[in-house]
């Protein structure tokens, strides 16, 4: 099958073949002194493609542009060709780090302004590192560009004279409280680190993790981190690419005015892709604080654009990907597995085979029988072979992730960022769908006996503390480390110091904000009364349709709990007519996906397609909610799933500080106060028949509605839809929630998990029911500069001050009848009190004298501003159409919003502060190791009482 994408891709590329020949003819006289055009990509007929231009500085900077004016943003993304795999042994961490020091002022920009001035700008922003790259972006509404080149110049040219050593010492312990969060406190937290000693040579630069390692990372000076980033953050070593709304002329001007004073850095060489092998299979095996064992093998493959990728990726998918593999046929269908896939991630310099599989206790647990059933999986893929569906289905589902992908100025801007920083070729998405498509079996069997078939692997086991008697095999492999490298960074070579012809300190005005321009929406009723909500979105050939039931876990009773959820994952299993692995391969044919859930109100249907295949598509929407299998083996299945799945997050503290602190607030008795997941006892105890029965008191049309973005109009779609007409079912009407428990004043509850590297803090109340334009709207607004920016007060204490966490916040958040104000954050274990104290502090602080001037001000421009980022995508605008529809909004309700947020008086807001943040009416929880933290508690004069989840 051919997806059909000429329509809305072929005016794109007469467009830009029209502005591409007329550029051409003037570039000579108009391009900047110092800026060389170096291609301009059109898309051909019948491809999918994204159309830019590149260009190159004096310097080495390469420069693509990408003009897109459907929504009034921009985003800009550099990245630099520099990962941990750029570090040598003994020295890890350091380009992450870097992730951290780039946000923290430079010579011209003061410290946090980096984050001040992009979410003022009504931004957003971020940073990323990985093995290869680390990538700096920032979307914004399009009259501040300007600035955002100000900003990343000032910190490619200009960040040394701003690196103090204080500023180390501050990221220094955010990115370890980023390890603790992320690694050392989460369950499997450490398997990629301790796998890929196993999987790469010590010499490898994978073999470290991108984090660091503590003692790398404690051994840093502020000398290595200035040399570091002398050889490798130069221009030459960078692509900024810039997406949106843009003048391209304008913006190449802007480009060059910033950027184009910065000298090159050293030469910058690529990295060798030496193939990867292993001498043996070689066995490795840890204990940690989880429930369910895990099995984690890997294969050495090739590296990213090896001819050998694509059929490799096809491999690990007919392996592994989905219910129409063989490893969920021989490990999770036969329910020795609770989950299991296969991937093929790759990477610059290499790639591999990997498989996981988490053990089910109820079958025995024991990774070694998933081992043997996973080689004896790899062997009847031999046997079996490859069929035309398993390329057809990998085919398709590649084609149509490509299209979905297209939908947001962000996701093509990283891909043209991406490809251009690894290949040299920003646009390689006709190419990319060229590859696969040519991808033969005789291919598929080829890479499958060159790499797999027989050859060595890494196996690790992770198994529950004291229980390695299920490990799959016993350790025979230890790595080897190697001397730590004397100098942070080799290749260093005289550097040249930025001089500025113009004065950087004074930061880019910008010109008046873009019009922004709500969805056009329509309303309508299917013939059995059921609302439906839709907006017209031609920048993709793809529909969103949502499908919510007004219900969800509200219906559940207590001693029931996750009766909804379980019924959603029923529903995503077998048919009357077909098997849930037919109905599964039928979605991949038409690269489309069905997805019931449901939460703490709804029960909802999420259905995503290519324009195409919706008739199709929507044909197994009926299927599955009309005709539902209910197969008691399916039951047992999902119901033990389910069951291994609340296993293992007992085991997680953000979801025992989550789930406890619900209980807190509105009690074991109300729906609000007990998991969406249930308990072990609620799901142990629920029959495939209280299944049934809440399907019929769920799934009816009176509780129903819709919402759906697609390149379709109104007259189109509707039609479609008419299949919905025949559901029949009055509204269910759930009870109102209990009464609220009373807690005594000065108490700290404490759930114990001990060893824990990191406590959770929760802090809050019951507090508004939402609403759009009432007391909710506006104490979202008046609780922005207390925690909920990036530099609000208690995260710039707690994190930038302080270094005592990774992120701190608060929030109000809210339903139909009632809400919670929180405050939360992951600390170090051994500042727990001091953490609790700071936030009792900001906040009785802020209760007491509210915002500040300066804070109103920032608070008005960056809400004011954000509108213009909140509609891009079809997913964002069918969230914006269920609000409208969900809380019977008026279509202008943001214009009201807009008119409260340049009125509302500092004052009414901070009145507003000292009603809702009384610190005496909240509650306070604490996930955290008992023995370190109670005693901080105490200390800060507060009484502690241990709490434990319901059972």
């Amino acid at each position: 099958m051919k997806l059909n994408v000429n329509k809305w891709i072929l005016a794109a590329a007469i467009s830009a073949a029209l502005s591409g020949c007329a550029y051409n003819a003037q570039q000579a006289s108009s391009l900047p002194q110092g800026v060389t055009l170096i291609e301009i990509a059109t898309p051909q007929e019948n491809q999918v493609s994204i159309p830019y231009k590149k260009y190159q500085l004096a310097n080495g900077l390469t420069v693509i542009l990408h003009q897109d004016k459907s929504d009034p943003l921009a985003h800009v993304d550099v990245t630099y060709h520099v990962g941990s795999a750029r570090e040598l042994a003994g020295r890890s961490g350091f380009a992450h780090l870097f992730e951290h020091m780039m946000f923290q002022g430079s010579q011209h920009v003061e410290d946090e302004q980096h984050f001040k001035v992009v979410t003022e700008a009504g931004g957003t922003l971020n940073g990323s590192t990985n093995t290869d790259r680390t990538n700096y972006f920032e979307t914004v509404p399009s009259n501040q560009l300007e600035k955002m080149l100000w900003l990343e110049s000032d910190r490619m040219g200009f960040l040394l004279p701003a690196l103090t050593s204080e500023k180390f010492e501050v990221q220094r312990e955010t990115v370890k409280n980023e390890r603790a969060q992320r690694i050392d406190n989460r369950p499997y937290g450490r398997l990629n680190e301790r796998f890929n000693q196993a999987f790469y040579p010590a010499s490898h630069p994978y073999s470290w993790p991108v984090i660091g390692w503590p003692d790398d990372l404690n051994r840093a000076t502020v000398d290595d981190v200035k040399h570091f980033f002398q050889r490798w953050y130069g221009p030459n070593n960078a692509t900024l690419t810039i997406g949106g709304d843009i003048d391209e002329m304008q913006t190449l001007a802007w480009v060059n005015k910033y950027f184009g004073e910065i000298p090159a850095g050293p030469v910058v060489k690529p990295e060798a892709k030496t193939m990867v092998t292993l001498d043996k299979t070689r066995y490795i095996s840890m204990e940690d604080k989880v429930h369910l064992p895990l099995i984690y093998v890997g294969f050495p493959t090739v590296y990213a654009q090896h001819k050998d990728e694509a059929a490799l990726d096809l491999l690990a998918n007919i392996l592994g990907g989905g219910k129409t593999s063989l490893i969920y046929k021989n490990l999770v269908k036969d329910g020795y597995a609770v989950q299991a896939a296969v991937s093929h991630p790759c990477q610059e310099l290499a790639c591999q085979l990997s498989l996981y599989a988490v053990a089910n206790p109820a079958k025995g647990g024991s990774l070694a029988d998933l081992e043997t059933r996973i080689n004896q999986t790899i062997n009847e893929f031999e046997q079996r072979g490859v069929t035309d569906d398993d390329l057809q289905k990998v085919k398709v589902q590649f084609e149509a992730n490509t299209i979905f992908g297209m939908q947001s100025v962000a996701g093509k801007v990283s891909t043209l960022a991406a490809n251009q920083t690894f290949f040299g070729q920003p646009d390689m998405v006709a190419s990319d769908l060229a590859r696969y498509a040519k991808v033969t079996k005789a291919d598929v069997m080829r890479v499958f006996n060159s790499y797999i078939k027989n050859k060595p692997m890494v196996v690790m086991s992770i198994v529950p503390e004291g229980q390695t008697q299920l490990i799959a095999h016993a350790d025979n492999f230890i790595p080897s480390t190697m001397p730590i490298a004397q100098e942070a960074v080799t290749g260093l070579t005289d550097i040249t110091f930025a001089k500025s012809s113009f004065n950087r300190n004074k930061m880019p005005s910008s010109a008046a904000a873009p019009l922004l321009t709500v969805p056009q929406l329509w309303d309508s009723k299917l013939a059995n009364g059921i609302e439906v909500m839709g907006t017209e979105s031609d920048e993709t050939p793809t529909v969103e349709l949502l499908i919510y039931l007004d219900g969800g876990h509200r219906l559940d009773p207590a001693n029931k709990a996750g009766l909804a959820e379980l019924t959603a994952s029923m529903l995503n299993e077998s048919s009357e007519l077909r098997s849930s692995e037919d109905l599964a391969g039928a979605l991949d044919m038409l690269g489309s996906s069905i997805s019931f859930g449901s939460s703490d109100s709804q029960s909802y249907i999420k259905v995503s397609s290519l324009t195409e295949n919706l008739d199709a598509t929507l044909a197994l929407v009926k299927e599955r909610l009309f005709s539902p299998g209910f197969v008691a083996a399916d039951f047992e299945r999902v119901k033990q799933q389910q069951l291994q799945g609340l296993q293992h997050q007992l085991s997680d503290a953000n979801y025992l500080a989550s789930t406890g602190f619900s209980a807190l607030l509105y009690g074991e008795n109300s729906p609000l106060g007990i998991s969406s997941d249930g308990t072990i006892n609620t799901i142990s105890a629920l029959t495939l028949d209280d299944v049934k029965q809440f399907y019929h008191q769920q799934y009816r049309a009176g509780n129903a509605q819709m919402v759906v973005v697609s390149d379709l109009s109104q007259q189109q779609i509707m039609p479609k839809l008419s299949m919905f007409a025949q559901w029949q079912g009055e509204a269910t009407h759930f009870a109102a929630l209990p009464a609220l428990p009373a807690h005594p004043k000065n108490i700290v509850y404490l759930i114990d998990k001990p060893g824990a590297a990191q406590s959770v803090i929760n802090i809050g109340q019951v507090s508004l029911p939402y609403d759009a334009t009432g007391d909710f709207f506006k104490a979202y607004l008046m609780n922005y500069p207390l925690g909920d920016a990036f530099n609000s007060r208690v995260n710039l204490n707690l994190r930038e001050d302080k270094g005592y966490t990774y992120g701190a916040r608060t929030q109000f958040s809210g339903g139909e009848d009632t809400g919670k104000f929180i405050a939360y954050a992951s600390v170090r274990s051994d500042v727990t009190g001091l953490s609790l104290a700071e936030f009792v502090k900001e906040i009785n602080a802020y209760q007491a004298s509210g915002m500040t001037d300066e804070e109103s001000a920032f608070m008005r421009s960056s809400i004011a501003q954000s509108q213009a980022l909140e509609y891009e995508t079809p997913y964002q605008k069918a969230g914006f159409l269920r609000m409208i529809q969900r809380y019977q909004l008026a279509q202008n309700f943001t214009a009201e919003q807009d008119q409260i947020v340049n009125s509302i008086s500092t004052d009414e807001l901070n009145k507003l502060a000292s009603k809702l943040l009384n610190i005496n009416d909240m509650v306070m929880l604490v996930v955290g190791d008992k023995t370190t933290v109670e005693p901080q508690l105490k200390a800060l004069g507060y009484q502690v009482e241990m709490v434990t989840l319901a059972d």
